[in-house]
């Protein structure tokens, strides 16, 4: 287990929509021994928000200020980041040396982050429902630690099916809707020779290739050495597609896609996920019986 830790909370997006797992979640942190600050507690919710914009701008740059927080975890995802990019002030962020952690709609601070000052953060578990969840996920806690741990993590995936691929280059990624909404944007990383990842909800496979697409189009793709898909459950066919479902969608991009596609990462929205350092140094090996990441060169968390 890593060592006692100051850990900020940030709600940069949603709501918690159970203040009770919310509360739950922090105390669990508390448990392991860490001191917790909430820079939400003082905000009231607004709207579909946790707050108003310019209060979860706050939040943001208070934890980056306070000087004993070493680690920094978003409440949720949902939406909302998007309003907040002109105002984030991410050289603050960056300098900060703080490891920032989230998924989801979070996807859009770290890619902001990576942009804007080459700094890297951790694509990762969030209060809400990674540490609230009445059943909290084993695998989920204990990678994550284990990769905070630092200085490198080794990832071994079962995933047959796979293509033959070997790739070094910068892991980066998210989720796919915000990585698609940033497109054009000075927020979007210009990321040459990368291994991307990336992973949706509640995305029919049609609009999952029409995402993908749009990077394609944008010439995004073809500049990276792989391409490698986590989870997009969710979704529900109907007799419309008329056979046409994930894996032919699959089967359509390999075909048409320069770079490798590989499927099968456990990360998104699902209950046993890994912890990934985006921005970090990433080799990839693939076979038919599935893929390792050998990670290194991220901002860990040393033993004092």
């Amino acid at each position: 287990m890593i060592r006692p830790l100051t850990i900020g909370v940030v709600a940069p997006s949603g709501y918690a929509a159970s203040p009770a797992a919310a509360a739950l979640g922090l105390q669990r942190l508390r448990e392991l021994g860490h001191n917790v600050r909430d820079f939400s507690a003082d905000h009231d919710r607004h709207q579909r928000f946790a707050a108003t914009d310019a209060q979860r701008v706050s939040q943001l740059h208070a934890a980056a200020r306070d000087p004993a927080v070493e680690l920094v975890i978003a409440l949720r995802g949902g939406y909302g980041l998007s309003r907040l990019l002109p105002e984030i002030d991410f050289g603050l962020l960056a300098d900060s040396g703080k490891r920032w952690v989230g998924h989801s709609d979070f996807t859009a601070l770290q890619l902001g982050l990576l942009a804007s000052s080459g700094a890297a953060s951790f694509a990762g578990p969030m209060i809400c429902d990674d540490f609230s969840r009445s059943d909290p996920s084993d695998f989920t806690l204990s990678q994550f630690w284990r990769c905070l741990a630092g200085p490198s993590l080794q990832i071994a995936v079962a995933a047959p099916g796979n293509p033959v691929v070997q790739a070094e280059g910068r892991l980066w990624g998210g989720n796919l809707a915000m990585l698609c909404h940033l497109v054009g944007t000075r927020w979007m990383p210009a990321i040459d020779g990368g291994i991307l990842f990336i992973e949706d909800i509640n995305e029919h496979p049609y609009r999952v290739e029409r995402m993908l697409l749009q990077l394609a189009h944008a010439g995004i793709l073809e500049r990276q050495q792989a391409i490698v898909l986590g989870d997009f459950s969710g979704y529900r066919l109907t007799d419309f597609d008329h056979g046409y479902d994930f894996g032919s969608m699959l089967d359509y991009l390999r075909g048409r896609l320069g770079p490798p596609v590989l499927h099968g990462l456990p990360f998104g929205h699902i209950r046993d996920k890994l912890t990934l350092p985006v921005g970090a140094h990433c080799l990839l090996r693939s076979d038919a019986a599935g893929f390792s990441l050998d990670l290194s060169g991220y901002p860990f968390l040393p033993e004092r």
